[in-house]
């Protein structure tokens, strides 16, 4: 079982940044792939991007257009979501998610086994 504990989020201006952060437990961190995905009012859930187990490598949605970075601290085990130039299309509720079983990122959120309760970013314009 994992548990995933995302914070961060918040009210910021459009051009503004934030920084997520998921905190994880319960499994070896370093064995899992860790991703991010939004979901706003009405829509479906929207790939952000993920990172592999090393973080050596890592996928991002086209919607982020080099302005997103995700990163990894296994020591830590912490995922984090370096987000700037936001615009208002980028409100929504941000989820992290773990999956277990693949070594690779993937876009699709049903090879996701958890996922955090989410953090609210609201980019105002």
């Amino acid at each position: 079982q994992v548990q995933l504990v995302e914070s961060g989020g918040g009210l910021v201006q459009a051009g503004g940044s934030l920084r997520l952060s998921c905190v994880a437990s319960g499994h070896t961190f370093r064995n899992n792939v860790m991703a991010w995905f939004r979901q706003a009012p009405g829509e479906e859930r929207e790939f952000v991007a993920a990172i592999s187990r090393s973080g050596g490598t890592s996928y991002y949605g086209h919607f982020t257009q080099g302005r997103f970075t995700i990163s990894r601290d296994n020591a830590k085990t912490t995922v984090y979501l370096e987000m700037n130039s936001l615009k208002a299309d980028d409100t929504a509720v941000y989820y992290c998610a773990a999956d277990t079983d693949r070594s690779d990122g993937s876009s699709d959120y049903r090879d996701y086994d958890y996922w955090g309760q989410g953090t609210q970013v609201t980019v105002s314009s």
